[in-house]
């Protein structure tokens, strides 16, 4: 009988050793590279519903690309590409995966992913009919798709050649880049970067998040090598000229190498930002008193604040190097139900698009201004028709967790509304969670709202404009954060 005890205690002691075992710090090696991925002008650009086509680029467009990785039983990858786009078509993430896949066949291609800067001056990138773009004069979708996957798959694949032993540091700051523009008012109802100076202006909608997170990265020789900033707030300050632009990450970016290193890569994050905008919604006319002051333009005074919180947080961790951490990198295909598209929606959209399609009949003109909005609410008509076949439809999101040391990456294809990313980071076991949205997208950038959200309405909440809804959300952070949780909850040796 003693002996049965002591083998089943053996046996018990055993399992839980196997199951506690601890996960162990690996050295880091790491990759970096950045590629210009400016379009041939001119060249249709999207964020806007009416078509733009842009005949001059006043910035560059940049990709940038980030290989981290750790050797041996316990090993792992991540290929991260930050892009100067609005959106990425989670078909063109798919198309860079193989491209990379056939130059290097022994890597694990769902472990790249690609996140939009969400500037409202690149080039489209959608192939279903985003707008009517004439087909002779300008750079065509398929042709600067092809030109982009070639460039970003060079990129990774030379990046991926160029990995070395390295350190890396995280740190965060603040810098007032992005206010909440969901606007209440007092019959309850929301605006979409409404007006504030009204009587029945209320309150902001949702939060803001001020934070700028940052990881520096040094090779051996103790050079550093590329820089990355999460921010919460799109590139949108320039969003309706007809131009390439970058919008603000451009001065970040040369503000930076121009301190740091012009050989120094720079990957832009944006964090959970569906709601916010970096224009200014109150006291104006005060900020642009102290800009005008400074002598700097809009994108200019974004990028001083955000580099002052770079330097604050290099300051402070420079000398916190970390080249033997634990890394590790979860894949999975998440499922989110899909907002209901009900009846009245299905009726007003409907009505919609034959007004649309008959006022374009008459005036093929029309087009311009209403192709990409009757194009929009077709999608709500088609979502609605599909439900009578599935009355639970389910929207499969590609979701990558990464333990970084003490940090956590967790990734999301929306228009992430700010709630849910603080939702995500207040939970997380990690001392510091960076959030990226808009890492895939299948509509063009699809926002993801809170409840609170949809029940004032207004672009970005209204159900066009969503394909999940707050219940899914909801569904994302519990997910994301149990993966988190896992993550953390070995022991680290």
């Amino acid at each position: 009988m003693v002996k049965k005890i002591l083998k089943k205690i053996a046996t018990v002691t055993c399992i839980t050793l196997f199951l506690a075992a601890p996960v162990m710090a690996s050295q880091l090696y790491i990759g970096s590279r950045t590629v210009d991925i400016t379009p041939q002008l001119p060249v249709a650009v999207t964020g806007q519903f009416h078509l733009r086509i842009a005949e001059i680029a006043e910035t560059p467009l940049i990709a940038t690309v980030m290989v981290l990785e750790t050797r041996g039983a316990e090993g792992d990858l991540a290929i991260m590409v930050s892009c100067d786009a609005l959106y990425i078509p989670t078909d063109l993430v798919a198309l860079v995966r193989q491209a990379v896949k056939k130059q290097l066949p022994d890597i694990d291609e769902n472990k790249i992913f690609l996140n939009a800067t969400h500037t409202h001056t690149a080039p489209v990138l959608a192939l279903d009919g985003e707008y009517l773009i004439p087909k002779t004069g300008v750079t065509q979708v398929k042709d600067y798709r092809k030109f982009f996957v070639e460039k970003i798959s060079a990129a990774i694949v030379g990046a991926y050649h160029d990995r070395s032993p390295g350190s890396v540091a995280w740190g965060m700051s603040y810098a007032v880049a992005g206010y909440n523009r969901r606007i209440v008012y007092a019959d309850g109802t929301s605006g979409m970067s409404s007006k504030t100076n009204l009587p029945e202006f209320r309150s902001l909608e949702g939060s803001e998040d001020h934070d700028v997170n940052t990881l520096f990265f040094w090779n051996d020789q103790n050079k550093l090598i590329s820089i990355v900033v999460g921010v919460a707030s799109p590139s949108q300050e320039v969003e309706g000229r007809y131009a390439v632009n970058a919008d603000y990450w451009h001065p970040v970016r040369e503000g930076i190498k121009e301190k740091y290193g012009k050989d120094v890569n720079v990957l832009g994050w944006a964090a959970a930002a569906g709601d916010i905008t970096p224009h200014i919604r109150y006291r104006k006319e005060a900020d642009d008193r102290m800009r005008n002051l400074r002598n700097l333009s809009r994108t200019e005074e974004l990028a001083r604040r955000i580099i002052l919180a770079v330097d604050e947080s290099y300051d402070a961790v420079a000398t916190e190097r970390h080249s033997e951490l634990v890394f590790k990198h979860q894949v999975e295909e998440l499922p989110l139900p899909e907002r209901w598209v009900t009846e009245k929606n299905y009726l007003e959209a409907k009505a919609f698009v034959t007004n649309a399609k008959e006022q374009i009949a008459e005036d093929p003109k029309a087009a311009d201004a209403l192709y990409r909005m009757m194009n929009w609410q077709e999608r709500t008509v088609k979502r609605y028709e599909k439900q009578l076949d599935n009355p639970k439809p389910m929207y499969p999101m590609d979701l990558h967790v990464i333990r970084l040391g003490d940090i956590a990456i967790c990734t999301n294809e929306f228009e992430l509304f700010s709630d849910f990313g603080i939702r995500m980071m207040a939970r997380s076991k990690a001392l510091q969670t960076f959030v990226i949205q808009l890492t895939g997208s299948s509509d063009w950038g699809s926002y993801l709202p809170t409840q609170r959200a949809v029940n004032g309405g207004a672009y970005s909440a209204i159900i066009h404009s969503n394909i999940v809804g707050p219940v899914g959300g909801q569904v994302l952070v519990d997910r994301t954060v149990e993966v988190i949780d896992q993550l953390w909850d070995k022991e680290v040796k």
